[in-house]
């Protein structure tokens, strides 16, 4: 029997303990307490959940398997390593989850018009797939370096009818497309709905986008005590925003024995530029403001956000969900980070032990699972949220891998 202990979530609205709020314009502050009170009615409604859920399994795939990765378990001689399968979902990642929960909560306000931010690229096209859907006219944005990166998602935006614009502006990645999404949400408040892509941003964003997401462990709760016959002992994610492991902790986080693993982008070093680790104790984050949420922020001596590096784009985020902070904070969760190289390594392993090509931001999981995993016994059991699939990431692979000698080229 799983031993229990209480969230550690705070009763405040929009608070996780310190870390939360609402930190924006003044000129936000009336579409915030709108779609505040817009998905309050929202979550009360019957008839809404029904539609979501429909959706959710006729249109997007739900619910998506619990996979035992015998082979891959078998090479690392430890603890059994069962894969959440959010890779098979429509779109190819678990983002789909989210844009489709705050599109229809758009539609319900009559809001036509919709903007979102990107860096892998995964929530764009979710996004813009969910606004063909609904028939909503759709804005992106996304750093041009990631555009470069990821090519092939700015194809798929455009051909499911939504612009896609460049942003140019600091490093040109994820920080940068928000805050020109967020520029624009300001200027265009009254017509426009801004799906925000992570369990980031001001309040209701966190709670709303971990909300949409709960349906991961939700599942894989279920599918653990159905197929498996108990709880798993860890439960895996990577760590970018904390979208895909807010949703993949939710329904554990009162399980004491269920640890909870987050994997940031460890990079290519410690110094800051080098990675995305906000709670890596050497060169990691302190707590501040950033984008609208109080939390840990990479930052240098003058409170400047830092540039961040990872080869996946999805991981390479200064700030992180204040959710995340809280968990980290009060020891219910347990965070660590992943290389560039490390990253890397596990994609081979996960494809060629079990023909499951991972998206880069989800192999820094499988990297960690696979070490967590020869640390065990045979009798436990490890969970990793397989958040997306690597087609997205063929070009930086092609790049970055030499798939004669399977393992990462030399720099």
């Amino acid at each position: 029997m799983a031993t229990m202990v209480e969230n550690p979530a705070t009763t405040v609205a929009g608070r996780f303990g310190a870390y939360g709020g609402r930190y924006v314009p003044e000129t936000l502050m009336a579409a915030l307490e709108e779609l505040e009170h817009a998905y309050a009615e929202a979550q009360a409604d019957p008839a809404f959940h029904t539609e979501l859920d429909g959706l959710l399994h006729h249109y997007c795939g739900r619910p998506t398997p619990l996979y035992f990765a015998k082979r891959l378990s078998e090479q690392t001689g430890g603890a059994k390593i069962y894969l959440k399968r959010e890779d098979l979902l429509h779109t190819g990642a678990h983002k789909i989850n989210n844009a489709l929960g705050q599109g229809l909560l758009a539609r319900r306000m009559g809001k036509q018009r919709i903007i979102a931010e990107t860096g892998a690229g995964q929530h764009g096209v979710a996004t813009a797939t969910v606004c063909a859907l609904l028939g909503l006219d759709c804005v992106i944005y996304m750093g041009e370096e990631d555009m470069r990166r990821q090519e092939l998602n700015v194809y798929r935006m455009r051909l499911l009818g939504a612009e896609v614009r460049g942003v140019s502006s600091g490093s040109a990645t994820l920080k940068d497309a928000i805050n020109d999404a967020m520029r624009d949400w300001v200027t265009n408040v009254r017509t426009t709905y801004y799906i925000l892509g992570s369990a980031l941003g001001a309040h209701p964003y966190p709670t709303m986008v971990r909300n949409f997401h709960r349906v991961i462990s939700i599942e894989a709760r279920k599918q653990f005590l159905s197929e498996v016959g108990q709880l798993p002992t860890a439960v895996v994610a990577c760590v970018g925003g904390g979208s895909n492991a807010i949703g993949a902790f939710y329904e554990f986080i009162p399980d004491a024995n269920v640890q909870l693993i987050g994997v940031e982008a460890g990079g290519r070093g410690t110094a800051l530029g080098e990675h995305a680790a906000r709670f890596q104790k050497v060169g990691g984050g302190l707590p501040g403001v950033l984008q609208g949420t109080y939390s840990y922020v990479l930052q240098n001596d003058a409170g400047q956000v830092a540039t961040t590096h990872s080869v996946s784009a999805g991981l390479d985020y200064a700030s992180v969900g204040p959710e995340h902070a809280m968990l980290h904070d009060s020891g219910r969760a347990t965070y660590v980070s992943c290389s560039d190289e490390d990253a890397l390594k596990a994609t081979i392993a996960l494809s060629r032990t079990e023909g499951i090509l991972p998206a880069l931001e989800s192999a820094h999981a499988v990297a960690e699972g696979i070490r967590l995993a020869a640390t065990m016994s045979k009798d436990q059991i490890i969970m990793i949220n397989l958040s997306g699939r690597g087609d997205k990431d063929m070009g930086i692979l092609a790049r970055e891998l030499d798939l004669k000698g399977a393992k990462p080229k030399e720099a």
